[in-house]
């Protein structure tokens, strides 16, 4: 057995351990003195829905990643600089798009848009297969609004569903949700990546991937029709007016903490899309093992590590030993000791498990931001502000592949992300003083 075979089993144990130790919401009942309701192993968790849509729509996301760059140059025989822009039309489309989205769906609702979001994300992936440059232009732009819509639109109806059937008096809990969703999403990306190399193993096609995450997309259509209940983000439409709905959005936008919340995102999430773009090379430029590096391990060591945060993250904050804020402070730290130390001289094995920290800072990062957000940002404005604040994120990610060239200039890539969420912690640290954040 390789060591990376060793790390990666290694992580699954402990994800293990930490698996039983998690609190529950039957737990949870029990500590309630006035809650009459009893739980018993048949009874159905109020998010159950939620969390089986979300594990599809991921499943869907992770099962095409490992195969879209080469689908398109070795299939479809596309250039560097085409792979390239076709990468980057789909950010700035998600840019461009990413308030629309927000809006629409607070007006119109969310499920509707969910709903829409699973069509659209399909259709890509049908535009995705086919070796004709403007239809796969066509699928990069509506992969790019869709996903905007599947980091904004789905959080927004999970929090409002959450409050709106007060849930907290059915034993759950806002940050346990949270959570559960970033521990749901590790398990996707491990199983994606499995069955995405069985299906190409056994049909010698890359283009199979794509297939199975239109069908994973369907079959989230038909969870979210029949199970979900709509939501909307306009509160009191008939009597509030155009330009008071319009204050409320800007009042909430020019938040010291919403403001430092933003700027945080886009420097840890940006910093997040160019280690998926520059991990490969750099464990190449350090290899000393012999023979090919076992990615497939390596990647599904990541998300273990990533696993195992959440879990960690679970148990920790269930007792709240103290704010989120700070809590974010600490990963916005680590993720820059991450970066520091890459940025510089590194072995094989160091690198590795710096990648691995840096994941498990991913880890605690999405149940930590989507629990502040999901107190902090209004439900009338929720997605609005969501999708707003994904629009520099976008942004962030094409100026930095251009700045950055090719793939070989990975220590400066890593350097300058040092740099940024040096920054973010500051911003986040301000605005903890400034302003009151859980």
């Amino acid at each position: 057995m390789s060591y990376y075979q060793t790390s990666f089993y290694g992580l699954l144990a402990l994800c293990a351990g930490l698996l039983a130790s998690q609190p529950t919401r039957r737990n949870e009942l029990k500590k309630q003195a006035d809650s009459r309701k009893v739980v018993t192993r048949v009874d159905k968790h109020p998010e159950a829905s939620w969390y089986k849509v979300y594990a599809l729509v991921m499943g869907a996301d992770w099962i095409q990643g490992p195969y879209l760059y080469s689908l398109y140059r070795d299939e479809h025989g596309l250039s560097e600089r085409q792979v390239s822009t076709l990468f980057a039309s789909g950010f700035l489309s998600g840019a461009v798009s990413a308030y629309f989205v927000g809006a629409v769906a607070d007006k119109h609702g969310r499920k509707g848009v969910c709903m829409i979001f699973c069509l659209l994300y399909a259709m890509s992936c049908f535009l995705t297969i086919i070796p004709v440059v403007p239809l796969l232009y066509l699928g990069r732009i509506s992969g790019g609004i869709s996903t905007s819509i599947l980091f904004s639109v789905f959080d927004s109806w999970m929090v409002t569903n959450f409050r709106e059937l007060k849930l907290v008096e059915n034993g759950c809990d806002l940050s346990r949700t949270y959570a559960t969703t970033s521990i749901i999403n590790s398990l996707s990306a491990i199983v994606s990546g499995i069955v995405s190399e069985w299906l190409v193993s056994m049909t010698g096609t890359k283009k199979a991937p794509f297939l199975l995450s239109a069908g994973l997309l369907w079959w989230a259509l038909q969870l979210i029709w029949a199970h979900w209940l709509e939501n909307f983000g306009t509160k009191n439409t008939e009597s509030s007016s155009t330009s008071e709905k319009s204050s409320r959005l800007m009042a909430t936008l020019k938040k010291p903490s919403i403001l430092a919340l933003g700027f945080a995102s886009t420097m840890f999430e940006g910093s997040m899309y160019l280690f998926v773009f520059f991990w490969t090379p750099t464990m190449k430029s350090v290899q000393k093992s012999a023979g090919e590096l076992p990615y497939g391990y390596i990647f599904s060591s990541f998300m273990a590590s990533s696993m195992a945060a959440a879990l960690i993250f679970n148990i920790i904050m269930q007792k709240r030993p103290f704010k989120y804020s700070r809590l974010l402070i600490g990963i916005l730290l680590a993720a820059d000791f991450c970066f520091v130390k890459l940025a510089g001289p590194k072995t094989e094995d160091a690198t590795f498990w710096l990648f691995c920290l840096f994941e498990a800072c991913v880890g605690m990062y999405w149940p930590c931001t989507g629990y502040l957000k999901g107190q902090l940002v209004e439900d009338d404005v929720r997605a609005k502000v969501y999708g707003i604040l994904r629009i520099p994120l976008n942004i962030f990610v094409v100026v930095s592949l251009f700045l950055a060239g090719g793939s070989n200039h990975f220590t400066m890539v890593f350097s300058a992300c040092s740099i940024l969420l040096t920054a973010s912690f500051g911003a986040v640290w301000v605005a903890s003083l400034k302003e009151s954040m859980p």
